[in-house]
């Protein structure tokens, strides 16, 4: 059962309650392989913006220093540097 909490960190703010259900509604008509490759999309999107985040206040970063910002920022500086190396104090 979802806590009250986690119900309203669910609902989208900006949404009318009947625009919301009617989401709702269409999501669940959809079968299960097209709700994944939406699901999939929308995270490289995010995963795209978060780069280009990166990129916009580290101009200067290479290739790996992107990849071990994106890494702290999505897993953690301790995850991120096991895999990456030192991280940047400033990665978030």
């Amino acid at each position: 059962m979802a806590t009250a909490s986690s119900e309203q960190a669910a609902t989208p703010r900006d949404t009318v309650p009947t625009a919301l259900n009617r989401y709702v509604e269409l999501l669940r008509a959809q079968p299960p392989h097209r709700r994944l490759a939406q699901a999939v999309a929308l995270t490289l999107a995010v995963r795209e913006l978060a780069v280009a985040g990166i990129k916009q206040r580290h101009p200067r970063a290479d290739r790996e220093e992107v990849r071990a910002r994106l890494a702290a920022r999505l897993y953690g500086r301790t995850i991120a540097a096991r895999h990456y190396g030192p991280i940047p104090d400033d990665a978030v």
